[in-house]
């Protein structure tokens, strides 16, 4: 059985975390992919809706029913967050080195370019997507990495 997280201890580990929208199947489905692609296992994942990601919102200041951007917290123990793109960028760095040059090719492309583009894909997401598959994230790999 996988390590117990309780949102009472966030404060007990510096695991970076990803909250997206637990809501939306294209979310669900790249966040599937970044824990496949991370083979340092470090990256926690949490939807925004979630226990773990009300308390890490709450506790940041953000908003707490903004669920149409990505929140990444390089250590769970810190304010600091990067959102939207700035987060993508974040998570593409921490992979391997060949999504490490996306990343950094990405961060060259002006933030508000990235970030406009990001929103029209938020805005249509669900529609073109689709819901996420039942259980999409559970799999027993990725137990200790999936936030309640």
């Amino acid at each position: 059985m996988g390590t117990l997280w309780r949102v009472d201890s966030l404060d007990a580990s510096g695991w970076p975390v990803l909250l997206f929208d637990g809501e939306c199947g294209l979310c669900q489905a790249l966040v599937g992919r970044v824990l496949r692609w991370d083979k340092s296992l470090q990256i926690r994942v949490a939807a925004l809706q979630s226990e773990t990601g009300q308390a890490l919102l709450q506790r940041s200041g953000l908003p707490t029913d903004d669920f149409d951007s990505l929140v990444f917290f390089p250590d769970a123990t810190q304010n600091e967050c990067r959102l939207r793109t700035d987060g993508v960028i974040a998570v593409l760095q921490r992979l391997s080195p060949g999504w490490a040059r996306v990343g950094r090719v990405l961060a060259g492309v002006p933030q508000a370019w990235r970030d406009g583009v990001y929103q029209l894909v938020a805005r249509s997401r669900n529609r073109i997507f689709g819901e996420p598959r039942a259980g999409g994230l559970d799999r027993p790999e990725w137990a200790d990495r999936v936030l309640p």
